[in-house]
């Protein structure tokens, strides 16, 4: 594993441990076990290590969807699939994710937003693309409805995991009733 990676899995355990305001960049380079001068070489601050560790959380998201979603499936059955990934991903990262909204919101570093989601949003413009192509999906811009696919897809996985206190019985339903509330936002 290169410096760099070993930097961002680094601040992701001392922001899980610490939280971002209590974090130092020593204890960052500590726990990735390089010297500071190196960490500087790589992030001017603890703050803009956010977008790589943001940059990471999509990077999983974005395999996970193309490992779950499997072509040969109906239209809605991949809509279930990524439903699921999505879902998936975000429990498991659920307390990074916190930390890393809370991290880019409050720095400059927001803006890089749509740029680290862009693989993402390519990824989910070709599926819609391709439901389009079978007639099953309207005609409109897919790489516009790829942002709102994936924006709504991750509110509502969060409003789960997130927000509330987590119930496996919400989060089943939310999952149903989000892939009900896609399918007829997308139809015809």
């Amino acid at each position: 594993m290169d410096k760099r990676e070993r930097i961002i899995r680094a601040a992701i355990e001392v922001f899980r441990e610490k939280g971002i305001e209590r974090s130092k960049v020593s204890d960052i380079v500590s726990k990735a076990e390089i010297a500071q001068g190196t960490f500087y070489l790589y992030f001017p601050s603890k703050l803009s290590v956010m977008p790589a560790i943001a940059a990471k959380m999509v990077g999983q998201l974005e395999e996970k969807v193309l490992q779950a979603v499997i072509p040969d499936d109906s239209w809605d059955e991949q809509l279930r699939q990524f439903t699921a990934a999505v879902f998936e991903v975000t429990g498991e990262y659920r307390d990074v994710s916190a930390l890393v909204y809370a991290g880019l919101s409050s720095t400059e570093h927001v803006k890089e937003w749509e740029q680290i989601y862009t693989p993402l949003y390519g990824t989910v413009s070709e599926m819609i693309g391709r439901w389009q192509a079978g007639g099953h999906v309207r005609q409109a811009d897919s790489l516009r409805l790829a942002r709102l696919v994936v924006g709504l897809t991750e509110s509502a996985a969060e409003q789960v995991y997130l927000y509330d206190s987590y119930d496996s019985g919400q989060e089943k339903a939310q999952k149903e009733e989000l892939v009900e509330f896609l399918k007829h936002a997308l139809q015809m």
